[in-house]
C-alpha cells in the first residue's frame, strides 16, 4: 500500500530463532513448540514442559515485561488468581532485542462470553486493591502503542492521516471529562479472552503487560465497546457484566469518547498483521468503516 513504512515482519519465522535461544538459556527445549497467538507478543507453548513463552515485538517492550514479572508476584500475594511465572531465573530475558518471559502453562480454555460475570468480579477485585501498596506502575495511557501502530503498520496514507487526526480530536475531548470513579490499579487490557479457565472452573487473569494506575472506567470500557460497537456481546451478557461490577460505564456521559478510543485501539491492534491474511485485511476495512462513519455495525469479528 502506498506510503506504508517499512519494518521487519514479526511472525513465526522471525520469532522461532528467538524462542530457540531463549529456551537454550533457560535449559528448556523449543522442539515442537506451538505458536498459540500472534499480536503484541508471539506466544508459544512448549512441547516438552508445561511452559508458555512470550516474545515481545521489540526492545521498547522491556519495561512492560519487567512489569509483568513484578505484577504477577504482587497480585498472587494479594489473593488474585493470576498467571504464574515458570521456574526460570532472572526473567525477563533479552534475546536479540526481544524481551522474553516464561510462564506456567494453564491447562484450560480461554475466557468466553459465559465468563463475563467472572471478568467483572476479577476487575472489581483488582480495582479494590490498595493503590498505595502496589509496585511502581505508570499512569494509564489510553494511546500507548496506538500512535506507533498507526505510524508503522502497512495501511493506506489516507487511513493513516484520518486516524492521526481523530486521535488529536479525542485527546482534546478527554481533557474535559469528569470521571465518576476513584483511581485504581488497572488491568489495562480487560477483555474476557484475558481469562484462562482451568478444570476447576475458577478463572485466572493473564496478560499483565498493560497494568497501570488510572480510572477504572477504562477497564470497563473494553467490554462496553465490544458490546456497543463490535457486537461481540448479547445485551443480556453486557447487563450481567455491568450489574456484577456494580457500575455501567455505558450510561456515563463521557462514555462516547472512551468508546471511540477503544474502537481505534482495537483497529490498530489488528492492522499490525494486515498482510497475514485476506480475512484480517477484510476485518480491518470493516472496522475503519465503522470509525469513519461513526455508526455501530455490530459486525466485527474477534481475533
Amino acid at each position: 500500500m502506498a506510503g506504508a513504512p517499512s519494518s521487519p515482519t514479526f511472525g513465526r519465522d522471525s520469532t522461532t530463532p528467538v524462542l530457540r535461544e531463549a529456551c537454550r538459556r533457560a535449559g528448556l527445549s523449543a522442539d515442537g513448540a506451538e505458536l498459540l497467538r500472534l499480536g503484541e507478543n508471539a506466544i508459544y507453548r512448549l512441547a516438552g514442559a508445561p511452559v508458555v513463552v512470550r516474545i515481545a515485538r521489540s526492545a521498547q517492550r522491556w519495561p512492560d515485561a519487567v512489569k509483568e514479572v513484578r505484577m504477577s508476584r504482587w497480585l498472587a500475594e494479594q489473593g488474585v488468581r493470576v498467571v504464574r511465572l515458570a521456574d526460570v531465573e532472572d526473567q525477563p530475558f533479552d534475546v536479540d532485542g526481544h524481551p522474553v518471559t516464561f510462564w506456567k502453562y494453564i491447562d484450560g480454555r480461554r475466557g468466553r462470553p459465559s465468563d463475563v460475570g467472572d471478568l467483572a468480579r476479577i476487575l472489581r477485585s483488582i480495582h479494590e486493591l490498595p493503590v498505595d501498596q502496589a509496585p511502581e506502575l505508570p499512569q494509564f495511557d489510553p494511546f500507548a502503542r496506538v500512535v506507533h501502530r498507526i505510524e508503522q503498520s502497512p495501511i493506506p496514507d489516507d487511513d493513516r492521516a484520518f486516524l492521526a487526526d481523530t486521535l488529536s480530536q479525542v485527546r482534546d475531548q478527554l481533557r474535559d471529562l469528569d470521571f465518576p470513579l476513584a483511581p485504581a490499579v488497572l488491568h489495562g487490557d480487560a477483555h474476557v479472552q484475558n481469562l484462562m479457565v482451568p478444570a476447576d472452573g475458577r478463572p485466572v487473569v493473564i496478560d499483565l503487560e498493560n497494568m497501570a494506575l488510572g480510572q477504572p472506567e477504562w477497564d470497563l470500557n473494553v467490554t462496553a465497546t465490544e458490546w456497543q460497537v463490535a457486537g461481540f456481546w448479547q445485551d443480556e451478557r453486557y447487563r450481567e457484566f455491568s450489574e456484577e461490577y456494580g457500575f455501567d460505564v455505558s450510561r456515563w456521559s463521557g462514555f462516547a469518547v472512551l468508546r471511540r478510543v477503544q474502537a481505534i485501539k482495537m483497529t490498530t491492534w489488528i492492522m499490525q498483521n494486515l498482510n497475514e491474511s485476506r480475512e484480517i485485511r477484510d476485518q480491518y476495512e470493516r472496522r475503519m468503516r465503522t470509525i469513519r462513519e461513526g455508526e455501530s455495525l455490530r459486525s466485527w469479528r474477534p481475533f
